[in-house]
């Protein structure tokens, strides 16, 4: 290759990369567009290539170099700015717990199992390791209710389940009693998901959502629009509940991207990623093109005594667990400002012109 062979190859190079970046401002729906918010660590990864193989070519003489690198800069500030809050260079968003205060505490722990995962035992020693108040599995189908049944009627009372053999079966077991918990089919009769409330210690009620929308891809979906309908009907429900609230779930999208933050600004709820790290449950088989799509959002009330992942259970996902404290007393330290008139909008966009959710009788147990 010859050094103008080189040369244009970089300049090439460097185009894409403002090109990948703008496709995250481009407003339409397909997954082929939306997948783009997924990679986005990756992506300033190869920014930063570019930049610093653009450099090494820069010819001082050429607008177009200036106008080139220029952009890249601009592609790699925009890439960083976004990333950043998940950094521990970052402040948290949510605090941590009063250690020197006794709170009453809950404990959640939420994995995707992969429906074709043929290995319960990982999940089952994953269960009595993880000793959690509450326990939500996705991708879950009769045959894994059954292999998990032991484990979970002996340590778990409460419980709300959902399999289907769709790849979004759900599972919630609890051991603080659950108080009038429903199935609801917000968007699609084949996706469901679980609002419960949860009874604390002290008789304190919690409102639960647990959501597991459909992703962007061409096999599921071929577009975001079921996903991020269900996101903002379950931020717009987050905003007006009366009781504390926890949403979590398999979110199929990141923390980053336009529809979550729509979703945190419209439902106010807090991210305890902020300040603490990425935590990236999927792909659990490719180090290299990990993102978070697995998230525990939660009202002012709640600090954080732990966050983590959990082992690896077979599946394509990590587990996400966080054990909370509840800490009404200083809620206003951390509460969100209420949404613009802008993104309220947005919000309603995102919802308009699909059927309203539909909801099967309640459980009981």
């Amino acid at each position: 290759m010859t050094k103008q062979h080189l040369y244009n190859a970089i300049k090439i190079f460097g185009c894409i990369v403002i090109v990948l970046t703008l496709f995250r401002f481009v407003s339409l729906d397909f997954w082929w567009v939306r997948i783009f918010d997924f990679p986005h660590v990756q992506l300033t990864c190869i920014t930063a290539t570019a930049l610093a193989l653009y450099f090494i070519k820069f010819d001082y003489k050429w607008l177009n170099d200036y106008i080139i690198i220029g952009g890249i800069i601009a592609c790699f500030i925009f890439q960083i700015s976004k990333i950043y809050p998940y950094t521990p260079l970052s402040s948290t968003e949510i605090g941590n717990v009063t250690e020197d205060e006794q709170h009453d505490s809950l404990k959640i722990y939420v994995a995707n199992v992969l429906q074709k995962n043929k290995e319960p035992r990982f999940l089952i020693d994953e269960i009595k390791t993880a000793n959690a108040d509450v326990i939500i599995l996705t991708e879950t189908d009769k045959i894994w209710q059954k292999n998990i049944a032991p484990i979970v009627n002996a340590r778990y009372p409460y419980q709300v389940e959902v399999p289907q053999d769709n790849t979004y079966g759900m599972l919630l077991y609890s051991r603080k009693e659950l108080v009038n918990p429903k199935v609801m089919f917000m968007v699609d009769d084949g996706i469901p998901s679980i609002h419960t409330k949860v009874k604390l210690n002290n008789t304190q009620l919690v409102q639960l959502y647990a959501i597991h929308p459909t992703p962007p891809m061409p096999q599921h979906n071929p577009t975001s629009s079921d996903r991020d309908k269900e996101m903002m009907l379950t931020a717009q429900l987050a905003s007006k509940s009366e009781l504390p609230v926890i949403v979590t779930g398999d979110f199929n999208d990141v923390a980053w991207s336009q529809t979550t933050t729509l979703f945190q600004r419209i439902s106010g709820l807090l991210d305890m990623r902020k300040g603490r790290g990425f935590f990236n449950t999927f792909n659990a088989n490719n180090p290299l093109m990990r993102w978070p799509l697995d998230h525990m959002f939660v009202s002012e009330h709640f600090r954080v005594i732990e966050i983590g992942l959990g082992n690896d259970i077979n599946s394509d996902h990590f587990p996400f667990y966080a054990s909370l404290s509840f800490e009404p007393e200083k809620a206003a330290e951390q509460k969100m400002p209420p949404p613009t008139k802008d993104e309220l909008s947005r919000m309603e966009e995102q919802i308009k012109g699909k059927p309203g959710f539909e909801m099967i009788d309640e459980i009981t147990n």
